[in-house]
């Protein structure tokens, strides 16, 4: 007698939790890429961003450029982690992407048009991470589970 195997069945929740995953891994990559390549810009070029002379939060950008760098190559790494659905590559992923809105807020005056990009890019991240499905597995084009 032939052994039926059958799929598992996938639900509509399933489903948005798999395309949330996988949109926060990649939108998370994205962010800390763009966060890296910010970092790099500040600590090589000061003279790119704008100054303003009367800001209260007034920071070295040199020392702002190592923030972003150190949060940047972070983001990248958790980002690999979400592709493996690790939940505390969900937690720590919220946190990052909290503390780019901080940062991105902080520098603000340096980079208005950018911060607000990132401070979205960030907040979108953080609302797929906390909708997504908790220990959702992420499927393959056939439909079949993967491995962990």
């Amino acid at each position: 007698m032939a052994a039926t195997h059958s799929r598992p069945a996938h639900t509509a929740r399933q489903e948005w939790a798999t395309g949330l995953t996988a949109f926060a891994a990649v939108m998370l990559f994205l962010a800390g890429l763009l966060t890296l390549f910010r970092g790099i810009t500040a600590i090589a070029e000061d003279d790119i961003f704008v100054t303003t002379p009367n800001y209260v939060f007034e920071f070295d950008l040199t020392g702002w450029g190592w923030i972003h760098l150190a949060l940047g190559a972070l983001a990248t790494v958790v980002s690999a982690g979400l592709l493996k659905t690790a939940t505390w590559a969900r937690v720590t992923g919220v946190a990052i992407a909290g503390l780019v809105i901080v940062a991105n807020f902080l520098s603000m005056p340096y980079y208005p048009v950018w911060s607000v990009v990132m401070i979205t890019i960030s907040g979108f991240i953080i609302w797929a991470l906390c909708v997504m499905e908790r220990g959702g597995d992420l499927y393959d084009l056939s439909g079949e589970r993967q491995s962990r």
